[in-house]
């Protein structure tokens, strides 16, 4: 018989599926519609001529349209369920990614880049605060189940790294950028279908009285605490470094990849790689997000993060992009799952939107900064290589900042 959680509505085996099922929502924020574009962004650059200011501004604006989702979203919370925001958000997202494919000239893109960003934010929160309610039913694998819902973001990598690369090369015409674009609203289409399970379900658990159960200490010493940012002061600042320094690489890694030389098929199975790592690492670090009350998890993943992107701007070897690939995809995402770790361990359930909305905010904050500037330096004399090092040494002062944060109690 299976063993049914503290909720007596689901069994351990489906709170993984939901899991799983509720990871298309990462898939659709971070994976696809934000990380696909380092894929496009060779092809549109030469296409449209634009600088890597403009192609990084691309991201920037799309962050900027994150950190405005991401401002309204506990607002909406409020009178949304979050099932409803996540589902609401992932269509509205399918559509701004679909309309990037109807247009050429700068302003319009950057619009629906805007646009997408918004959407984006509404599903990525939405989806972590659905993630961490999941994990309250399964406390001892709370942080298997959130490196589940936040690894979703590698199924959306990989599957951008198959599917742009195959349209590129079949599409018609002189823009055959625009049909990926459709492609990839198709494939947001389709993981929004997956979502409404997990909305469904958890909805409904959210109106079933629980079962109760005896209060673990964390619980217990956070009861009647509420969400104040002074709190959580250096992991903030170090998460928005992180903001700064991680998105740098993500816009800009294919480009580098492509001037240094490294051919379209060698490219992809880069990118595959990555997202697949971004898919285990939920295991390789659940761990150290169960452990982790203070702010270590985040530091540490921060400065191996730093490790990673430096490996690329200081050798053009094969084995040494690969091995940065395997590295930046097995710890990039499991540093935002360390936030929402970090607000559970800390916090009362009624009080954890306040706190992933926080973080999702400097989060969003630092990702406007980091595309811009690294791609102001790339436009100089060091290239691209010069911007990757100014991500490393964000992320090295972020993982500084956020080892200062002690748990609350």
């Amino acid at each position: 018989m299976q063993e049914r959680l503290s909720s007596g509505a689901v069994t351990r085996a489906q709170a993984l599926g939901l899991a799983l099922a509720l990871s298309m929502g990462a898939a659709v924020s971070l994976g696809i519609t934000r990380f696909a574009y380092a894929l496009l962004l060779p092809p549109m650059r030469e296409d449209l001529g634009w600088s890597y200011t403009l192609a990084g501004g691309m991201n920037t604006i799309n962050a900027l349209g994150y950190l405005l989702g991401a401002l309204a979203t506990p607002l909406l919370l409020r009178r949304q369920a979050p099932g409803t925001l996540l589902l609401g958000g992932a269509v509205l997202a399918t559509l701004f990614m679909g309309l990037c494919g109807f247009f050429l000239d700068a302003a319009p893109l950057l619009l629906q880049r805007l646009l997408a960003g918004v959407a984006s934010a509404l599903v990525f929160i939405a989806g972590g605060l659905m993630a961490a309610r999941l994990g309250a039913l399964d406390a001892p694998r709370s942080g298997l189940l959130l490196g589940l819902y936040y690894g979703g973001t590698g199924w959306g990598i990989c599957l951008s790294a198959l599917l742009v690369p195959a349209v590129l090369a079949a599409a018609p015409g002189p823009h055959g950028w625009t049909w990926a674009w459709w492609a990839l609203a198709l494939a947001c289409a389709l993981a929004t279908a997956v979502m409404v399970w997990p909305a469904r379900v958890l909805r409904r658990l959210d109106a079933t009285p629980a079962v109760p159960r005896p209060a673990t200490a964390a619980q217990t010493s956070s009861v009647g605490r509420t969400f104040r940012a002074r709190d959580f002061a250096p992991a903030l600042a170090g998460y928005a470094l992180f903001g700064v320094g991680y998105i740098g690489y993500m816009t800009f890694v294919v480009a580098l990849l492509r001037a240094q030389g490294v051919g379209g098929g060698a490219v992809t199975l880069f990118y595959a790689l990555l997202g697949l790592a971004v898919v285990l690492s939920s295991r390789i670090w659940a761990g150290l997000l169960d452990r982790s009350r203070g702010g270590q998890a985040l530091a540490r993943l921060n400065a191996l993060l730093g490790v990673a992107t430096l490996l690329p701007a200081l050798s053009t070897a094969w084995p040494v992009a690969l091995a940065s690939g395997l590295l930046f995809g097995g710890v990039f995402l499991s540093v935002v799952a360390s936030t929402t770790a970090l607000v559970r361990h800390n916090l009362p359930p009624a009080q954890w939107a306040a706190g992933i909305s926080a973080f999702t905010i400097v989060f969003a904050a630092g990702q406007i900064v980091g595309p811009t500037v690294v791609g102001l330096i790339a436009d100089g004399p060091g290239g691209l290589e010069r911007g990757l090092v100014f991500s490393a040494c964000a992320l090295w002062l972020g993982a500084l900042l956020a080892w200062r944060q002690r748990a609350l109690d």
